[in-house]
This record gives C-alpha cells, sequence and structure tokens, in this order.
C-alpha cells in the first residue's frame, strides 16, 4: 500500500484542483457567448449552487469520517478494521445518494420559484443524477486519501473537470436553439456525464490495483475488532458534525443566490437587471475559487496527517502539522488576493467576462478570509472539536445574513454589500476558531510570521506586475491592439509577479532555498521525460 507525505498529497491534489479550476474558468467565455450573457448564465450558476449544497449535504461528511476513521485504523494497523469501515460507508453514501437526488428532483420546482430563479426548475433536474454519482465517487476518494493515496482522486477529478466541460458547451449550444431556459439545462448534462466517468473510474482503479487496498490482514497487529454497529456509529460520528459544519460554512453561496437578488429588486433593481448583476457576481465567485479550491486539497490532505498524529497522541506532529497548514495557505492566498485586485479588469478583459471587474477589485480580500475558514474548520475536524466550529460558523452565517440584508438593498451599496457581508461573515468564525484553537492544544502558531512575510513579498509583487502590465501594454500597443495586447500582457505581467513573490520570498526567508529547490524538483518530475512520463510516488 503505497502512502503519500501531507507535502506530496496536498501537491498532487492541488495539482489536480488547479487543473480542473482552470478548465472550469476556460469554458465560461464560451459558455457565455452560447447562452447569451450575465442573465442566462446567472440562470445556470442558481442551478449549479443548489446542486453544489445538496452535494455538500451528501457527500460532505461520510467521505471525510472515512478518510479521518480509516487513516486512524491504518495507524494503529487495525486493516481489517479499515477495510470494513469502507464497505459500509460506500453502502451508507449510495443511498444516501438515491434519497438526496430524490430530495433535490422533489424540491427543484419551489426552490426555484422561492428564489426568483423559476427559469432554473429544469437545469437543477437535469443535475439530479449527479448527486447518485458523485455519492459513489466519494466514497472511494474518501478512502484513497484515508490510505493517503491521493493520485486516484486527483485523477478522477482532472478527467470529471474535462469531460465536464466538453459535454457542457456541447450540450449547451445543442440545446439554446429550444431557449434560454434549455440551453441551461444542456449546459448542466456535463456535470452529470463527468461524475458519471469519474465514479467508474475510481471503481475500476479499485478493482483493478490491488495495491491501493488494505490487504496486508496477515500483518494486522491489532486484536480489536470492530463489528457492524460499532463502525456506524463511529462513522455518524464524525460524519455528521462534519456535514453540519461544511454545510452552515458553504450556506452563504446558497444565501447569496436567494439574498442578493431579492434584495436588489427591493432596492428598485427590475428583475432582469437583478439577475444580471448576480451573473456579475458569480462569475467574480468562481475566480477567486481557483486560489481556493488549492487550499480545499490542502484540507482534505491536512485532514487525515492530523489525525493520524491524534490518534498516535503526538502533540509535536499535530502542532506541525497544523503550522503546515496555515503556512502553506497564507503563503497562497495573499498574493493572490494582491493579484486579484490589482489586474481585475485585465482578467476580465481576458476572459470576455465583460462588466463587474469592480466586484473582484473590491472583493478580493475574500480568498484569504475564506481559505482561513478552511483551514481552521479541517484542522479542528482533526482533532475531533467540529461542534465548536459549527457554533462558530451559525453566528457568522446569521451575520453574513443580516449585513447581506441591509446593504444590498441599499443603491449606494448594491452588490458590494454581499461582500461586506462576507467579511463579516468569515472574520468571526477566523477570530473565535483562531482562539479556540489556541487555548484546545495549548500549542504555538506563529501567524504574525506567516501573514507577514507573504505580505511584504505580495507588495513587491504587485510593484513588479504593476510596472511590467504597463510597460509591455505601451510596447506591444505598436503591435498588438486591443485583446491580443492585454491578453499578452497579463500573462506576462502574472508569470512576473510569481517569480518576484517567490524571489522576495526566499530574500525574507519566508521560503527557504532547500524548501524551493524540493518545489523545483517536484516539478521536474512532474514534465514527461524518456525515462518517467508519469508522477512518481515514494513512501
Amino acid at each position: 500500500m503505497k502512502k503519500q507525505s501531507t507535502s506530496k498529497g496536498f501537491a498532487i491534489l492541488s495539482s489536480a484542483a488547479i487543473a480542473g479550476k482552470f478548465l472550469s474558468i476556460i469554458y465560461v467565455p464560451f459558455l457565455l457567448k452560447i447562452i447569451g450573457g450575465n442573465r442566462p448564465y446567472a440562470i445556470y450558476s442558481v442551478a449549479y449552487q443548489i446542486y453544489a449544497y445538496i452535494y455538500i449535504l451528501t457527500n460532505a461528511g461520510i467521505p471525510s469520517a472515512i478518510s479521518k476513521i480509516i487513516s486512524e485504523f491504518v495507524a494503529v494497523e487495525n486493516y481489517r478494521s479499515a477495510r470494513k469501515t469502507f464497505k459500509i460507508s460506500r453502502f451508507l453514501l449510495l443511498i444516501l445518494g438515491i434519497v438526496m437526488a430524490f430530495t433535490m428532483y422533489c424540491i427543484s420546482g419551489p426552490l426555484t420559484i422561492h428564489m426568483n430563479y423559476g427559469e432554473a426548475k429544469y437545469s437543477v433536474i437535469a443535475l439530479c443524477p449527479a448527486i447518485l454519482f458523485t455519492s459513489v465517487s466519494s466514497a472511494y476518494r474518501g478512502y484513497f486519501q484515508g490510505i493517503r493515496n491521493m493520485k486516484p482522486t486527483a485523477i478522477s477529478q482532472v478527467l470529471e473537470q474535462i469531460l465536464n466541460t466538453v459535454f457542457t458547451l456541447l450540450f449547451a449550444a445543442i440545446f439554446i436553439r429550444y431557449g434560454v431556459e434549455a440551453g441551461c439545462v444542456g449546459a448542466t448534462m456535463g456535470t452529470t456525464i463527468g461524475s458519471l466517468a469519474s465514479a467508474l473510474y475510481l471503481i475500476v482503479i479499485y478493482k483493478k490495483n490491488k495495491e491501493s487496498k488494505v490487504v496486508n490482514l496477515d500483518n494486522d497487529k491489532k486484536n480489536v475488532r470492530h463489528n457492524n454497529k460499532q463502525i456506524v456509529r463511529k462513522i455518524l460520528k464524525y460524519s455528521i458534525p462534519i456535514t453540519l459544519s461544511v454545510a452552515i460554512l458553504s450556506a452563504g453561496t446558497l444565501i447569496d443566490s436567494y439574498n442578493i437578488t431579492s434584495r436588489l429588486i427591493a432596492g428598485g433593481n427590475l428583475k432582469n437587471h437583478a439577475q444580471n448583476i448576480y451573473g456579475m457576481y458569480t462569475k467574480y465567485i468562481m475566480l477567486i475559487n481557483m486560489p481556493i479550491t488549492i487550499i480545499s486539497a490542502l484540507a482534505v490532505a491536512v485532514l487525515p496527517a492530523i489525525s493520524t498524529a491524534v490518534a498516535l497522541k503526538d502533540k509535536q506532529l499535530v502542532t506541525n502539522k497544523i503550522n503546515f497548514a496555515f503556512r502553506i495557505s497564507l503563503l497562497i492566498v495573499i498574493p493572490a488576493a494582491v493579484g486579484f485586485s490589482l489586474l481585475g479588469k485585465p482578467i476580465y478583459e481576458l476572459l470576455h467576462f465583460g462588466d463587474g471587474y469592480k466586484i473582484m477589485i473590491f472583493g478580493s480580500v475574500i480568498v484569504v478570509f475564506s481559505a482561513l475558514v478552511q483551514i481552521q474548520t479541517s484542522i479542528l475536524q482533526g482533532i475531533g472539536k467540529l461542534y465548536a466550529v459549527i457554533c462558530f460558523s451559525i453566528l457568522g452565517l446569521i451575520i453574513k445574513y443580516i449585513v447581506n440584508y441591509i446593504l444590498v438593498a441599499i443603491p449606494s451599496v448594491s452588490i458590494y454589500g454581499a461582500i461586506i457581508g462576507s467579511v463579516i461573515g468569515f472574520g468571526v468564525p477566523i477570530v473565535l476558531n483562531t482562539v479556540y484553537i489556541l487555548k484546545t492544544l495549548r500549542i504555538k502558531i506563529n501567524l504574525k510570521a506567516y501573514i507577514f512575510k507573504p505580505v511584504v513579498s505580495s507588495i513587491f509583487m504587485a510593484v513588479v506586475v504593476y510596472v511590467g502590465y504597463n510597460i509591455l501594454s505601451y510596447i506591444l500597443g505598436f503591435i498588438f491592439k486591443g485583446y491580443f495586447n492585454n491578453a499578452i500582457s497579463v500573462l506576462i505581467a502574472i508569470a512576473l509577479g510569481m517569480l518576484a513573490y517567490f524571489y522576495a520570498m526566499v530574500l525574507n526567508k519566508g521560503i527557504t532555498n532547500t524548501e524551493l529547490d524540493t518545489i523545483l524538483s517536484k516539478i521536474k518530475r512532474v514534465l514527461p521525460n524518456k525515462k518517467n512520463d508519469t508522477f512518481k510516488y515514494h513512501n
């Protein structure tokens, strides 16, 4: 059985996450052109957000529980219980997937009408089978993550997104001739096809690759056996609070889907115009989710690692893993937030996103807040303190709803009220989670250093990006006009910014030379050559 370190698991999952997000961003300009702009995209986005929330309710808890429980059993070499946990969890997820898909079908009409998006009903229905397929995928992903083998999860995610991209555009183009609603239905079908392919891939890999299975039963050093009832209780013990926690954290997006449009209408906007504004907002959310997706991959990789350290009662290892999670997440999201704010307009022009770049400039800070909440949630999951997360997140959600309700309806504030609501809604749980982690574990987390060095490096990066973009844009203006001038300038400016950031981080010792060499060596191993055309995984 191959097991990967936290950093290696994070590298694999984050690479897959970046590839998936890149594909999901690239196809949006084409989809916008096919279905007809911001308002149809808002209809599509609302349907997808309803699906995403049902997906979370179905798949957030048990897969994380599988990962946590199996990693604990494997850590103490109780292989029989680990294998039994997977089989029971797989059955539970299959049943849950069927129930939730049917539930989603039943509520599709009333819910979309209540959210002022009755046009999205059939798009929601088209996504129902995807709930069942993803529940199957989630069982296998949780298992592979539990035994610390992230490769199957990563490949399945990339496969799913590739097929999603292709079939989303294909069916949107076919169905749009029957109207906007039909075009949105076609756009959702890519998700269903991609999720089916991902599930089939994981099933095949599990059955084909014996090394991926917990098969060391002869070396099982634990005489303690767990019956089905005990394991189900253990799964429910972990999965219910995880589901509640993630559902509450993710409810902000669903609140936005309902709250923003209705409050924009209350502020004097016509329904179509309110939906158009919300369509701009959903594009901003999609962009900031790219770095957040990387943090989600880190959270997934960290959870079993922390659970293992807790099971082994190794406080120093727990401390190291928590510090690693905070450090890496801040190292990624701080420059991402600065970059989005600085290059908001050029990025929107590059992607043909049209209006709405000011939302990105103003709201880029959400990247940092959202990432911190995700990492803190994963840490508290790992140490078994999820009910604290739930309480703090509910408080943040209530505050967000109130702020949204008040500010979005004010014409001079409008959509920016939702960003203010998110900042406050994330900020409260961040403070409370931090205090709780420090008080409970009594460990040292050097947050000031983890924040200060990336901020200093990001300021240097911002200067390089600003100067570089404007010089390039001026010079290239003699050769290219309009779109191509901006596209080349912004892509080169982003590359220069990344180099400047890492250079500054090495100078201020935010990243050591050894760590940089390790990163570069891992990149080299990913690149195909005659001797090695795939990822290498080492114990």
